[in-house]
């Protein structure tokens, strides 16, 4: 049987929010999509998904399961109650890092400076000024910077994805990491920690989430691509993830892990059986079968995928 298992990030009355060009989904437009879905399909919840895949459950027709990443206090403010209200059951990724640390991942401050700041050809100068002031072995020419990351892509225009390709990947971690701090301080808040406060959920938060029939799996400690760090930094990262998990209660025997950015490899894999994960989940769009996928490569559609009527 396929399973449909569907995405979601920021969901919030955007328009009207003080960052009106964040790429999310209008709560109106989640309330609509939910509509379709308790038409349509039958919500199940990750617990049965692993009991089903041992053949422990008898799934119901049209089986979906929705997901949620990245621990935005969204989730808690405006998806529980909505799901509540349907009776539905979610699945929840947060990472440690922003839920006890009260860090911005750096995913995320790249969407706010890319939304505080309009103006794009001066993020552009802004990178590559810093890339002409470093020593010239940390850098490529800026000329194969363009060539390889200047052209656009499904979802943005040349300009963005330059922006958000030099930043995610395309620049040396360390570099990357300042220069991201450097342009979330000039663009965005020159205090993280309050901007953290107002954007992810907390423990207390989460705990209140389980209680109400929710499900909490882990995105990890720092947020990182997987498939790009060794497998010692990969096991400490999900190792150091479990606690937060266990600290708000979530039951030891369903540990669910999300792919932070969708990387991983088979170290990851391995890792997370070791680590006693019952499942883990992928960005791959694509509907899910027992039979031709692992439950540790579990495919999601993106929320856009999913009409609203």
């Amino acid at each position: 049987m396929n399973i449909t298992v569907v995405m979601y990030h920021y969901v919030r009355p955007i328009k009207n929010s003080t960052y009106p060009g964040i790429k999310g989904l209008e709560l109106s437009k989640f309330i609509r999509q939910l509509e379709y879905i308790e038409e349509k399909y039958s919500v199940i919840s990750a617990a049965n998904l692993v009991k089903a895949s041992k053949g422990d459950f008898d799934l119901p027709e049209n089986p979906i399961l929705l997901t949620f990443d990245d621990g935005y206090i969204d989730h808690f403010k405006y998806v529980l109650p909505e799901l509540l209200k349907c009776k539905f059951t979610g699945l929840f990724f947060p990472p440690k890092v922003a839920v006890c640390q009260r860090k911005v991942l750096d995913v995320n401050k790249i969407h706010f400076i890319l939304e505080a700041c309009h103006e794009k050809q001066q993020l552009i100068k802004d990178i590559e000024d810093e890339i002409s002031k470093g020593p010239s072995s940390n850098y490529k020419s800026i000329e194969q910077y363009r060539k390889e990351f200047y052209k656009p892509n499904r979802y943005d225009n040349s300009n963005i994805n330059y922006i958000k390709r030099m930043l995610q990947t395309g620049l040396p971690a360390t570099s990357r990491e300042t220069i991201i701090e450097n342009l979330f301080t000039k663009y965005v808040s020159k205090d993280e920690t309050e901007f953290a406060d107002n954007l992810y959920v907390s423990e207390s938060n989460l705990k209140e989430m389980l209680d109400c029939g929710m499900e909490i799996g882990s995105h990890g400690d720092m947020h990182p691509w997987l498939n790009k760090i060794t497998k010692k930094q990969q096991y400490n990262d999900i190792y150091n993830s479990i606690d937060m998990l266990k600290r708000i209660g979530v039951n030891k025997k369903e540990l669910y892990f999300c792919y932070p950015y969708g990387g991983y490899n088979q170290d990851s894999i391995d890792i997370l059986k070791d680590l006693g994960f019952s499942a883990a989940f992928t960005t791959k769009p694509s509907v899910y079968n027992f039979n031709e996928s692992s439950i540790f490569e579990i495919p999601r559609y993106d929320t856009n995928d999913i009409p609203l009527n």
